[in-house]
């Protein structure tokens, strides 16, 4: 862990986002299935991915666009689970969206979270956005798009390289490649065996990094973050990682995915490894670790039972930021 140069309070740190996440995206699905909850899109396998990316930027004052799966993301960037439960529930709290958009829709305009929209993709032309006005007006900020490898057959993926690639703008493209887009497999979603191949035909450099490793997308996110705040343009990284449970709630990946497959990617699932390497390294103790389950265990029953009392949206809105008042 030395050449990431990070501290134990960091390592703790980044732990705890991937421990929380879970939790909540454990939560999650027991309240679709109790018929609570309408849809869930997990994060599940993606931790390491979402949380070591997050933590190498200036959070809060970056910008990022996540996309649909991108729950531990989200967490580490400052929204919270109270946050993510009214969102989930479709409170009027919600400050996602107020309780009007299908969950997983992540935006919060605080913590530099753009809106994330339904279509496939433009996250990324949006990420260009934020960058060129960055560059614009010279306020150092660097922006992140994250995606799936199937949105990278989306033209928004390629104009969005292309623009940023031309322009030398601030933004970094964080594909996170779980092998399968839906219930497709990337061998017939794209005839190469990398994404981040792809970054030569735009010029600027193209990383591909263990995406259960969340030190080493750390430090190929700080380096591309670094290299973008010099003025030398984006960057694409590929993260390979793997999703445990289907596409969303209403998915059945027994068709399309041996139980033989999930099993043995679960071998690496980045929560379990990254536990125990911190407790092999050192890093927590035994006392720690079980501390901070308890913790995370009474924050995410606080956050349920909290979501469960608040209000539902008021009729009488619904037109609201659609018309004009």
């Amino acid at each position: 862990m030395a050449k990431a140069k990070l501290t134990p309070e960091l390592l703790k740190e980044i732990y705890y986002y991937m421990a929380l996440s879970r939790a909540v995206d454990d939560r999650m699905w027991i309240l679709n299935r109790q018929g609570r909850a309408p849809v869930v899109y997990s994060s599940n396998g993606h931790e390491a991915t979402q949380v070591g990316a997050v933590m190498a930027l200036n959070r809060g004052e970056d910008w990022i666009v996540p996309y649909y799966r991108d729950l531990a993301m989200v967490i580490a960037y400052g929204e919270t689970p109270r946050e993510i439960m009214l969102h989930l529930l479709g409170r009027a709290a919600d400050p996602n969206s107020g309780g009007r958009q299908m969950p997983a829709h992540w935006g919060l305009k605080r913590r530099h979270i753009m809106t994330t929209g339904s279509v496939v993709a433009t996250q990324d032309v949006h990420a260009a956005g934020l960058a060129l006005a960055s560059k614009v007006l010279k306020d150092g900020r660097v922006s992140l798009a994250s995606f799936g490898e199937g949105s990278t057959s989306q033209g928004e993926f390629h104009e969005a390289l292309n623009f940023a690639s031309v322009h030398k703008l601030p933004v970094i493209f964080l594909n996170e490649n779980n092998g399968y887009a839906i219930s497709v497999p990337a061998r017939k979603q794209m005839a190469i065996m990398d994404v981040a191949a792809r970054a030569q035909g735009y010029g600027i450099p193209g990383v591909i990094v263990d995406g259960n490793d969340p030190i080493k997308v750390y430090e190929v996110t700080q380096e591309a973050a670094e290299r973008a705040r010099r003025g030398e343009g984006p960057t694409l990284i590929e993260a390979k990682t793997y999703r445990f449970v289907p596409h969303s709630s209403d998915d059945d990946d027994r068709a399309y995915r041996s139980r033989e497959e999930v099993a043995e990617w679960k071998k690496r699932d980045p929560v379990m490894t990254f536990e125990k390497r911190l407790i092999d390294e050192k890093v927590m103790t035994e006392d720690e670790l079980k501390a901070m389950q308890q913790r995370i265990k009474n924050e995410v029953n606080d956050a349920t039972d909290f979501a469960e009392k608040a209000p539902l949206p008021d009729p009488n809105t619904l037109g609201r930021y659609v018309y004009a008042e």
